[in-house]
């Protein structure tokens, strides 16, 4: 099948469409019903009948973009018409969901008439919070654009002008970092003068180039005052008429620092590349051909070529959707009237500055495993970082607050902890530890100090101000990667190699000399063994908190704390947890590393020191100790170890938590069968504290909720120790480290 024949199937598939209207709120019971429609909607309908802005409040307005086209100017397909548009229209919804949880009703109007598309679309303000315009032919746009807005109170946003424009300054503003020019100096030559070519260089002479030194081509050549005393150009291209001579686009790009390409594919060559002054910057943004193709444009010269187009399987994607989600996302969240120059201005800066920071494994892996880090290969964030949306929206809300377009102030810390939220409810409970790891710094010792991913986190570690990392490893290989990695810090290094260690060396062979360790050999461990050095080094309480197991076996990599740190006082045994994250759930699973075949007491323990963990996530524990009888209908030895250990904990004086069972999975985690069948049972609520009867259960049952039923899971945390300890998995990406730290920064406050 071609890629026409998948789509046309992608589109018909049942249901038809991409998007659909989905309930917010309860509707299963009469009274739901009632709330919903007839009789109970009268109160807030009375309400924003008193006050109209209560309808931020009460419906979905806040957050529902008008996405409206008349279908006049479809990218790639021309004037199609409103209803061949539809199907773009609703693939601008998706985006709008996709990355800023927006919701969109798509609006064709078959109104090719100004007037008449402008007022039909000022009529609908009262529905939504904003209206995105898509695809209406030039120059037509600009007029309804600008009489939208100025008729309208809430913000209006034609992204065929302006999202190429903030997404392509952006990337101007971190190309010209590179090649070492100023904005200021910059002489630009546009192939285009179309709605996108003049929104971009009026977003350009906005950001600091002087509009004098912009070169503007159409199909006819160089935009010179010529022209416009001849009437040749209209009110919106005029102003970039320039004094210079009639010419071609080839005479435009003599000299020029900076190529801007909206036009047609293949219309510009290496000769002309050869052209443009030193180190030049060429954004050859036609689709699907650019006007001169990638390789072509690099192999014109011999210095820096720095090259963008609008396709994806290049580097430098000019990508609209990593602008109009978040702009309207900033908008919405603020109650804007508008969106003006300074949000955008603000959305292309926080864009530039994002892709100067270290990149997410998890975005790697989605571009195929290549490096991704600032240089002339890499001016923009991939539309796949999640961060574009609690980097750049706060950024847009800011430059609205600050602009006099917000009617609705937001706290900017807050607020970025909110959209991170909306990212997934893993984000949110981390946020919990995460924010008071940062109240008190702790000292987290990383065990795997040399490896990529382990200085990467020590990195974010100290910029966020979540711990202070030491880094265990040579000295020399450490900073080498740092700089390899473009990482401007400096870390807290532990040489095991390099130094006067022999305290730790007298430490360790004082503590195991009855296990059978030589002195010899605890010089060794200590020389030679990061895990043994770390263990040492927070035991001797040089540090706070130790993380390991990135490049180990996790057994190994738990056997030297469990040697030297122990378990606390209170407790004979480590356990294993993952924090499993759904949509509006959070669950506790344990044990799931460590304890192969747990008796009743060591059941009753880990339940124990879950129920603690749950509590620094904020998360008041219901534990439920499992099996596959519900409360004595199978009776044998396998079932008995849970019940007595429920036993154990409902005589500890200490336990202020409920706990029951042994129950089988689905009795614990649904309130009705809980609550229909098992009255009697001590949880008031479905548990969030799953305790696993063994070892092997604990294992299957963790990844089979997280991979099955679509949960994000957080760990192993080990719980029990005397001292933070966690161990990491093999492979975790650095996200997974910067978050382990956090808890065990938060674990070393108590």
């Amino acid at each position: 099948m071609t890629l026409d024949d998948d789509a046309r199937e992608y589109h018909r598939r049942t249901p038809p469409g991409k998007l659909e209207i989905s309930t917010t709120k309860p509707t299963n019971t009469q009274r739901d019903l009632s709330l919903a429609y007839s009789p109970g909607v009268a109160a807030p309908c009375r309400d924003i009948d008193d006050d109209e802005t209560l309808a931020y409040e009460y419906t979905a307005k806040e957050n529902l973009v008008g996405v409206v086209s008349n279908g006049t100017a479809v990218l790639g397909l021309g004037d199609i018409g409103a209803q061949a548009s539809k199907p773009v229209m609703e693939g601008k919804g998706v985006l709008f969901k996709r990355f800023a949880d927006i919701d969109v009703f798509d609006v064709e109007l078959d109104l090719e008439e100004t007037e008449a598309f402008v007022q039909a679309v000022a009529a609908m303000e009262p529905t939504f919070g904003g209206i995105n315009l898509e695809d209406i032919k030039a120059p037509e746009c600009f007029e309804i654009e600008a009489r939208l807005r100025e008729e309208m109170s809430i913000p209006v946003f034609h992204d065929d002008q302006h999202g190429t424009a903030i997404i392509s300054g952006a990337a101007l503003l971190n190309a010209v970092e590179l090649v070492d020019k100023e904005l200021s100096d910059l002489q630009v030559a546009f192939a285009g003068a179309g709605a996108a070519a003049t929104a971009t260089a009026r977003f350009y002479v906005s950001l600091g180039i002087p509009r004098e030194n912009i070169t503007m081509c159409d199909i006819d050549g160089i935009l010179s005052d010529s022209r416009a005393e001849a009437g040749d150009l209209d009110e919106y291209t005029e102003p970039f008429a320039r004094g210079v001579p009639d010419g071609e686009l080839e005479d435009a790009m003599e000299g020029a620092d900076v190529f801007v390409g909206l036009s047609v594919g293949g219309i510009v060559s290496q000769e002309m590349v050869r052209l443009m002054a030193d180190n030049p910057i060429i954004f050859a943004m036609a689709n699907p051909d650019p006007e001169i193709g990638y390789e072509d444009a690099k192999a014109a010269r011999d210095d820096t070529v720095i090259m963008a187009t609008g396709r994806s399987d290049y580097p430098n994607q000019v990508n609209n959707v990593l602008g109009f989600p978040f702009i309207f996302r900033g908008a919405l969240d603020v109650r804007a009237t508008e969106i003006n120059e300074e949000m955008k201005r603000a959305a292309a800066e926080a864009l530039a500055d994002l892709a100067r920071q270290d990149v997410p494994d998890s975005v790697v892996k989605a571009y195929g495993d290549e490096p991704l880090q600032f240089g002339p290969d890499y001016l923009i964030p991939k539309p796949l970082d999640q961060r574009v949306l609690y980097e750049v929206t706060p950024a847009v809300a800011k430059a609205a607050m600050e602009s006099g377009a917000a009617r609705r102030e937001r706290d900017l810390d807050a607020y970025r902890e909110e959209l991170e939220a909306r990212l997934g409810k893993s984000r949110e409970m981390m946020r919990v530890v995460l924010n008071k790891a940062m109240s008190n710094r702790q000292r987290v010792v990383l065990a795997e100090g040399e490896d990529e991913k382990t200085i990467r986190a020590a990195n974010q570690l100290l910029e966020e101000g979540i711990a202070e990392p030491i880094l265990v490893g040579r000295t020399t290989r450490i900073l080498r990667k740092a700089e390899e990695l473009g990482l401007d810090f400096d870390p807290i290094i532990a040489n095991p190699h390099d130094g006067e260690w022999n305290h730790y060396v007298d430490f360790l062979y004082e503590q195991r000399k009855r296990k059978g360790l030589t002195r010899t050999e605890a010089k060794e461990l200590i020389r030679q063994d990061p895990n043994y050095f770390a263990s040492v080094m927070v035991e001797m309480d040089d540090a706070d908190a130790m993380l390991t197991g990135l490049t180990h076996h996790y057994p190994s990599a738990l056997r030297p704390p469990l040697q030297i740190i122990g378990t606390a006082d209170d407790a004979e045994y480590a356990a294993g947890v993952y924090m499993l994250t759904f949509k509006n759930r959070v669950v506790f699973c344990a044990d799931a590393t460590v304890n192969l075949d747990p008796d009743e007491n060591v059941l009753a323990e880990v339940t124990k020191h879950t129920a603690e963990l749950a509590r620094r996530f904020n998360v008041e524990p219901r534990a439920a100790l499992l099996s596959y009888s519900d409360f004595g209908s199978v009776d044998n030895e396998g079932t008995r170890k849970p019940r007595a250990a429920v036993k154990l904990l409902h005589d500890d004086p200490e336990v202020d938590f409920p706990v029951d069972g042994e129950m089988q999975a689905d009795t614990a985690l649904v309130e009705e069968m809980l609550n229909d069948t098992y009255d009697f049972a001590d949880l008031d609520g479905p548990a969030n504290v799953l305790v696993f009867p063994n070892l092997e259960a604990g294992n299957i049952g963790y990844k089979l909720l997280q991979r099955l039923g679509g949960a994000e899971a957080i760990g192993p945390m080990l719980v029990g120790m005397d001292k933070p300890v966690h161990v990491l998995q093999r492979g975790d990406e650095v996200k997974d480290i910067v978050n382990m730290a956090g808890v065990a920064a938060a674990d070393a406050q108590e």
